[in-house]
């Protein structure tokens, strides 16, 4: 077979042409294009991290406005109710002196009525709320 024959001769010369090859891919590729990949790389990494970094910051921030808010209208709610609460109690101490002055004139008068239908002696109004006070603040 000739082809057999030629291999010692073209052996060398193939040998040199795939070192040349590769050569130039290792410096072409290697040495050119592969450092500005790799920085292209880093640069994205870079900002990848430097976008989460800020989006955790701008959610930190959102999250302690909205505690703040909320409780500001908690705040405005307890103040609200507090005022409500107030304004019942005062209309309940109202209503109660109201009530407590009703009974106090109801039983004078009817102190100073059964007085008179039990022995025939007439009351003065004072007096009789005088006595009517005095056992209601016992």
């Amino acid at each position: 077979m000739p082809q057999i024959v030629q291999l010692p001769y073209i052996f060398a010369s193939q040998l040199f042409w795939l070192a040349v090859v590769f050569g130039f891919i290792f410096f072409v590729i290697g040495r050119g294009m592969l450092p500005k990949i790799q920085s292209t790389v880093e640069l994205r990494e870079k900002q990848i991290a430097d976008d989460l970094e800020r989006a955790a910051r701008i959610a930190q921030e959102a999250k302690q406005a909205s505690a703040a808010k909320t409780e500001a209208k908690v705040h405005a709610a307890v103040d609200r109710l507090n005022a409500k609460v107030e304004n019942a109690e005062a209309r309940i101490r109202d209503a109660v002196a109201a009530a407590r002055a009703e009974i106090e004139v109801v039983s004078a008068d009817a102190t100073r009525d059964m007085v008179a239908r039990l022995t025939d002696i007439k009351i003065d109004a004072k007096e009789a709320t005088g006595a009517v006070k005095a056992e209601l603040n016992v």
